[in-house]
């Protein structure tokens, strides 16, 4: 497959990928992992990252990954999301793997892009603090110049996986403006860190509190413009969380087109009442329309087109909404079982609830939707 693999090679993508999963992450594991406040099977990961190498999709073959990009990792990120992965891949990959490959910056990807590949390392990207939101005119946490590096001082809220990767990525006020700082945490943890997961409404993804007092940390991308940087990690933050919302929105609406075909009501399966073929058919029309939206996000901003910025975030919210639609009609269409603890209806709701508020509230987001599309 090339950086930029062609329909058959993608679907050879989504079928292993999805073989691997079917296998590894069935309904089971899934909440065996939850249950026990897991953030990842340990052997199902060396498995993910160095059977499949899954973990470099998204790096550059120079620092050992494959040298795809958002296209590819997006199609992973939507088998993920269908399967409801307990793992973090997308705080690792997605936002702290695609921070560093978009920096410029030669001696940090050098130093990380490597144990991100191989599977090695896990990461995350801190930005937003109580608010939630990711606006860098909100952020409060301050780096100060210190010796040959550089002292963090701050709190961030809603890190995902922030309890427990080995490197921050944590954005901070500077004295020439906001910068990127990595933060080392290893086995023991990290002088001046301090995290606690927080309780959330999905259970299968962890959410961190992390509190810095003047942690040790080593400046990325420096001298390049941050907000520039930032704004287009945004976009590829954006589209990689749809095409992941999109997985669940499909996943959801395989369950509920496999329920009508089976469950019977009056002598006849529920598929067949004019309410259900409604509610079926809709979701299936706002499934493909995520699904088109999404593959012109991935496409856009893996080429850097100018629109690449209207493109990401247009997916974004538009799967924030199909994908919790899907979720609750999943739900209805499953009637009293779809509400028990049993069933994995509630596990896609909560999921959908959580990724639309991600990467923080949503009326920031249309409102930038609404500017880029000039209404």
């Amino acid at each position: 497959m090339s950086a930029s693999g062609g329909r058959a090679e993608h679907d050879d993508l989504r079928q292993v990928v999805r073989r691997f999963l079917a296998e590894r992450s069935p309904s089971s594991e899934v909440r065996r992992l939850m249950e026990a406040g897991e953030s990842r099977d340990d052997a199902v990961w060396a498995l993910l990252a160095g059977q499949l190498g899954l973990t470099g999709i998204a790096v550059p073959e120079r620092y050992g990954g494959a040298g795809y990009g958002p296209v590819e990792l997006g199609l992973v990120l939507e088998e993920m999301g269908g399967a409801l992965l307990v793992a973090p891949y997308l705080a690792t990959v997605a936002l702290a793997g695609q921070a560093l490959a978009a920096s410029g910056d030669e001696d940090a990807m050098a130093r990380w892009l490597p144990g991100i590949a191989d599977g090695s390392l896990t990461a995350t990207l801190a930005i937003a603090e109580d608010s939630g939101s990711w606006d860098l005119a909100e952020v409060t946490a301050t780096a100060e110049p210190s010796g040959s590096g550089w002292a963090v001082t701050g709190t961030k809220r809603y890190v995902i996986d922030g309890d427990r990767a080995d490197l921050l990525l944590v954005v901070a006020q500077a004295p020439d403006g906001p910068g990127v700082f990595a933060v080392e945490r290893g086995a023991a943890g990290a002088a001046g860190v301090d995290s606690g997961r927080l309780d959330t409404l999905d259970l299968t993804r962890a959410l961190a509190s992390v509190t810095l007092r003047e942690a040790k940390a080593v400046r990325v991308g420096a001298g390049q413009d941050t907000a520039a940087w930032l704004s287009r990690v945004r976009d590829l933050v954006l589209a990689a969380l749809a095409a992941e919302q999109l997985g669940g929105a499909t996943r959801c609406l395989d369950l509920s087109v496999g329920y009508a075909k089976v469950r019977e009501q009056f002598g006849r399966p529920i598929g067949s009442f004019q309410a259900i073929k409604h509610k079926c058919a809709n979701l299936l029309l706002d499934v493909e329309c995520a699904r088109s939206a999404v593959y012109h996000a991935s496409e856009a901003v893996a080429g850097g087109d100018p629109d690449a910025p209207l493109a990401a975030v247009l997916a974004y919210v538009y799967c924030s909404r199909a994908f919790t639609q899907a979720a609750k009609e999943c739900i209805q269409v499953h009637g009293g079982i779809g509400y028990t603890w049993e069933h994995d209806a509630h596990l896609y709701l909560r999921r959908a609830k959580s990724s639309e508020l991600l990467l923080g509230p949503s009326a920031p987001h249309r409102t930038r939707l609404a500017e880029l599309a000039g209404i």
